[in-house]
């Protein structure tokens, strides 16, 4: 009959010392037969139990003490012994499971990693680097504090929805084109290894279910635009204001241009002499190139522009690539704070009562040619690159009436500046 070891307390296991002589030394504890203190010569102290799988002895592992008990010891060497029994190798089981995890680390993917890697993927698929720059640009102001330190295999729909509903009743436009960034990138994840499952930002069947529809959204809420008396006010007041943000959204007054027009200007597509921007297809919303004639108050603020060495923007951020449309943004709605506190009541939508933002600028321009001039309106169209919809219109309209619409500009700067 086997010997069976002295049950150890656990001031008895303290106690034990290595012999001071050999390698690792071991003790018998009792309790449970097999189960071992194991001592280095440097004093290093971890529990071992011996025992027989497949008719062959093996030491497992325990864990270290005084991490683990001598009682836990114990109860870990009785659920060991008990697998055993029920045919289970532990040692094996247990490379079993940090094989899983090991797979899971590698399968591992944060929602930014994701991005940089789905961006480096469709990089052919985009015409220029500003498209590029636009997308990525989109995530990191609105996905990133979200979902940038997210598993991709985590994110959930109402993690999606977290990013999308601040921004969908007022930002629709941008939260719809985000939306379909945001599946683009989870969908690369999926097929590359990263994530199984549905893509929580897909739309049909999915979010369309939670969120209205885009269009319906952007019919209800246009961009807050300044009122038309309140424009030649408006104009001053950015006139007072510094930074480069200020002038962009100056030059987008003046030439009734979209942000995303004046934020990626290059002084080589301006001819000051003939007073005219000529903005590439590329970086038109209709893929189409748009002549802007440029009233002397627009040429003047060119002229006044510093040309930074090596930098081709008109308008270039701080840091010396393009600002970010929140730039922009951050003027608009300094100048109507201060307004509010010098008592000027801001710049409100007439409509809505929201705040103006930059693309309003182009609502007012629209309103004014309407309301106060006698100008065509398929001119007031033209100036703002908008679709044509009229088959018979856009027949008439094959010209973009470049001079007539320089008067219209003309006009339209003397009104912005209160003449």
């Amino acid at each position: 009959m086997p010997k069976v070891a002295r049950e150890l307390s656990a001031l008895d296991v303290k106690r034990l010392q290595h012999p001071g002589t050999g390698g690792n030394a071991t003790f018998a504890v009792g309790g449970v037969s097999g189960l071992l203190m194991q001592i280095t010569p440097s004093g290093g102290r971890t529990w071992l139990l011996r025992a027989s799988i497949g008719g062959k002895r093996r030491e497992i592992g325990l864990g270290g003490f005084p991490d683990v008990t001598l009682a836990q010891a114990r109860e870990r060497a009785r659920e060991t012994k008990d697998q055993i029994r029920r045919g289970i190798d532990p040692i094996e089981e247990r490379k079993a499971v940090r094989a899983s995890l090991e797979a899971t680390r590698l399968r591992g993917l944060t929602f930014a990693e994701a991005t940089d890697k789905a961006l480096a993927a469709k990089l052919e698929a985009f015409k220029n680097p500003k498209h590029r720059q636009q997308w990525a640009n989109t995530l990191r102001t609105y996905a990133m504090p979200e979902l940038g330190k997210m598993q991709v295999d985590e994110i959930t729909v109402q993690d999606v929805l977290r990013v999308l509903e601040p921004i969908w009743q007022t930002k629709t436009e941008t939260a719809s084109r985000l939306r379909g960034r945001i599946e683009a990138v989870l969908s690369w994840a999926t097929v590359a290894g990263h994530r199984t499952g549905d893509n929580p930002a897909r739309w049909a069947g999915n979010l369309k279910e939670l969120l209205p529809a885009a269009s319906k959204v952007a019919k209800q809420g246009n961009h807050p635009a300044v009122q038309i008396d309140d424009v030649p006010r408006w104009f001053a007041a950015i006139k007072t204001r510094t930074g480069v943000g200020a002038r962009a959204l100056e030059f987008a007054a003046l030439t009734a241009s979209r942000s995303q027009e004046v934020r990626g200007a290059l002084w080589e597509e301006i001819d000051l002499a003939a007073g005219m921007w000529v903005i590439p297809a590329e970086r038109m919303k209709m893929d189409r190139e748009h002549r802007v004639p440029l009233a002397s108050a627009a040429l003047a603020l060119l002229e006044a522009l510093p040309r930074l060495a090596d930098n081709p923007l008109v308008f270039p951020a701080p840091r010396g690539g393009e600002m970010t449309d929140m730039t922009m943004s951050a003027a608009m709605k300094r100048s109507h704070a201060a307004d509010v506190a010098a008592g000027g009541g801001g710049f409100f939508d007439r409509i809505s009562k929201r705040p103006a933002v930059p693309h309003g600028l182009r609502s007012t321009f629209r309103d004014w040619v309407a309301e106060r001039t006698e100008f065509p309106g398929e001119m007031a169209e033209i100036s703002l690159a908008h679709r044509i919809s009229n088959a018979v219109e856009a027949s008439y309209r094959r010209g973009d009436m470049i001079e007539k619409r320089r008067a219209m500009m003309a006009s339209w700067a003397s009104f912005l500046s209160g003449k």
